[in-house]
């Protein structure tokens, strides 16, 4: 619920090698004295190690002052950053942050019915809310880009397709038993972004044979 307590801040953050080993990687790609381009990846690895290491997702706003030592940047550059892009969290989330699409395209095709689900199984009363025991957050979230297989269900880092509330129940129900969650794409078994039932056009299994010209 609302009222979900959390562990405080981390009174002090520091990269682990796992996330020391991937800003080498990083800070390769800028010259010297551009370092202040990798502040995004810099988060992204932020956020990723605190996944790891608590199994909530996000920014403390003491990694992000390392982040800013690290680049050599003003501490208020990195909060701007992090505050504007939706894909970085500065509160911590549950285990399992349950990101809803309900812009037009999910919209139309039923996003209500999965918000709708994820208020049932998680017992959360609104966007923003984490669930009781800690296992799910829910946010509202701008489009998601693959509204031609609305409505999304983004789940962590990975999209759920083709949902519905049925689906949707089923999924987080799964994931509250500690089973592995099903792989990430289509549910209804789509391929990719093929129309449902199927391809419909270039059916035959062997390619045709040019035909040799003849005068």
């Amino acid at each position: 619920m609302a009222d979900q307590e959390f562990p405080a801040e981390p009174a002090r953050f520091v990269f682990d090698t796992q996330s020391e080993a991937e800003i080498a990687k990083v800070l390769a790609r800028y010259p010297q004295g551009k370092q202040a381009s990798a502040v995004l990846p810099l988060l992204w690895l932020v956020q990723r190690q605190m996944a790891r290491q608590t199994g909530s997702a996000w920014l403390p706003r003491g990694a992000m002052d390392v982040v800013a030592h690290r680049l050599e940047m003003p501490p208020i550059r990195v909060y701007e950053v992090a505050t504007f892009y939706l894909m970085f969290n500065t509160k911590p989330v549950g285990r399992y942050h349950l990101q809803l699409c309900t812009t037009t395209p999910c919209w139309l095709r039923g996003s209500d019915d999965l918000v709708a689900a994820c208020k049932k199984v998680a017992g959360i009363r609104a966007f923003g809310e984490t669930s009781a025991d800690g296992l799910f957050t829910m946010t509202e979230v701008e489009c998601l880009g693959a509204c031609v297989n609305a409505p999304i269900l983004q789940i962590n880092d990975d999209y759920y397709e083709d949902m519905d509330g049925e689906l949707t129940v089923a999924l987080l129900e799964r994931l509250q038993r500690g089973e592995a969650p099903p792989a990430p794409g289509s549910m209804i078994g789509r391929q990719t972004s093929a129309p449902v039932g199927g391809a419909t056009t270039l059916l035959d299994a062997a390619p045709r044979t040019a035909q040799p010209v003849t005068e």
